[in-house]
């Protein structure tokens, strides 16, 4: 079972299980926890590989990771733990994994906030993956990584982000690196299916205005998908929107989540 860390609030009985993305922990969570424990019980995932999640001997021996496979750990520890129905907080590929959790098990996800959603792959980053590929049994995947990050998030003002995933990127295994790269192969199915059906969950997009490589379809998303989708876009904001505008990003969510209850 993948690490798992938990807050809890003994007045309430609602729980907000949060998501990272490739090459995070649940470390980025560190500017949410002390807000949204004040409203929820918190559940803090490290998915495998990742943080606390050290690389199984099961997980070694599988060629290849999936959406789902990944989707089902998640899935394990809310059995494990006996959480009937969680909100669920995700930031980047993080909230992948949820909406396939969602198709999956969708009785056990109350609502979706989706920071720095990811929902088509443009050109730009089309390149990336390709480039990707081609490097990636040549490459540390450090150098890749830290690449990535600065395609992604840019700008200064996206500094405090870009170094934050890129220290808990140097975390990984080479190997564990590569396994998660390969997701790529299977993500442009994957978020053509998410683009086409729409779920009946609540789902909130939280976006930065400078998130120039997700954002335009993410707007396109939530127009088609009007009966369970909302949009929240931060000024002056990168792409992840919980580190670089915490307070804005806390509020929006909480406010969408006790609208929820």
């Amino acid at each position: 079972m993948i690490a798992y860390t938990i807050y809890k609030n003994e007045s309430s009985s609602e729980w907000v299980t949060f998501v990272h993305g490739a090459g995070g922990s649940s470390s980025i969570w560190f500017k949410q926890i002390r807000e949204f424990q004040k409203h929820f019980n918190v559940l803090l995932l490290d998915l495998r590989g990742h943080g606390n999640s050290k690389p199984t001997l099961k997980n070694g021996f599988q060629k290849k990771y999936t959406f789902q496979s990944i989707a089902q750990d998640v899935y394990e520890v809310i059995d494990y733990l006996k959480i009937e129905t969680s909100h669920f907080v995700g930031i980047s590929l993080g909230t992948i994994v949820i909406r396939q959790l969602a198709e999956m098990h969708p009785t056990r996800v109350k609502s979706m906030i989706m920071g720095g959603a990811i929902l088509k792959m443009n050109f730009r980053s089309q390149i990336l993956m390709k480039l990707g590929n081609i490097f990636k049994y040549v490459l540390p995947y450090l150098v890749l990584y830290r690449f990535f990050a600065f395609v992604i998030m840019p700008k200064k003002n996206h500094k405090q982000s870009r170094l934050l995933f890129i220290n808990e990127a140097k975390k990984l295994y080479q190997k564990e690196f590569i396994k998660w790269f390969k997701l790529t192969a299977e993500i442009n199915p994957v978020l053509r299916w998410f683009r086409q059906v729409e779920i009946n969950i609540p789902t909130l997009y939280v976006m930065g205005e400078e998130d120039y490589m997700f954002l335009p379809s993410v707007r396109q998303v939530v127009e088609k998908h009007y009966k369970s989708s909302e949009l929240f876009v931060i000024k002056n904001c990168g792409h992840v929107v919980n580190v670089e505008k915490a307070a804005h990003f806390n509020a929006a969510v909480i406010a969408f989540l006790k609208a929820k209850k």
